[in-house]
């Protein structure tokens, strides 16, 4: 069993361990709510939730809800989402409503596309009837999470601040 749960710290170990994992794998942090900046857990978490609330996100950002996928059974956090309530004009381009990760250890066993699945009906009750979730061209795995949970591609474009080449899918949740 799966849970997909806002960030408390209850974790503080098991956030510590996942952020650990990445920087140890030089790898990007894809929807942690800017973890990476962020040595104790305390600090994240307190920065995540003023995200959340419309009146504390910083100019230029948009609100969002960060959440952290945890297997049930050793509390292990596996994956982490963030959902963007709206777009702004470069989230429209190129970073979507949704960001995600899964840890290095936990790839290559379906839970990216377990997690998104999960995340989609909340994104449902914030009014968002139309999901738009960007990924890396030539990242295989992430595009075929974004496939099996209903997204239909529309574009690539290029990201001249990540110099990296993106492709944008919908997801209709208006159904």
């Amino acid at each position: 069993m799966m849970m997909l749960i806002e960030p408390t710290m209850e974790y503080d170990r098991q956030i510590r361990a996942y952020r650990k994992e990445f920087l140890g794998a030089g790898d990007s942090m894809d929807g942690t709510g800017g973890l990476r900046k962020f040595e104790n857990p305390q600090d994240w978490i307190e920065y995540v939730y003023r995200h959340k609330d419309p009146r504390m996100v910083p100019e230029g950002r948009v609100p969002s809800t960060q959440y952290m996928f945890v297997r049930e059974e050793d509390r292990k956090v596996v994956g982490m989402i963030d959902v963007r309530h709206r777009l702004n004009d470069y989230l429209e381009k190129y970073g979507g409503h949704i960001g995600y990760s899964v840890a290095p250890s936990e790839r290559r066993k379906g839970y990216a596309a377990r997690m998104l699945k999960t995340v989609l009906p909340k994104c449902r009750e914030l009014g968002i009837t139309k999901v738009l979730i960007t990924c890396n061209s030539g990242n295989e795995g992430s595009k075929r999470t974004i496939l099996k949970n209903g997204g239909v591609y529309e574009s690539t474009v290029y990201d001249p601040d990540e110099g990296v080449n993106l492709e944008r899918y919908w997801i209709d949740l208006s159904e």
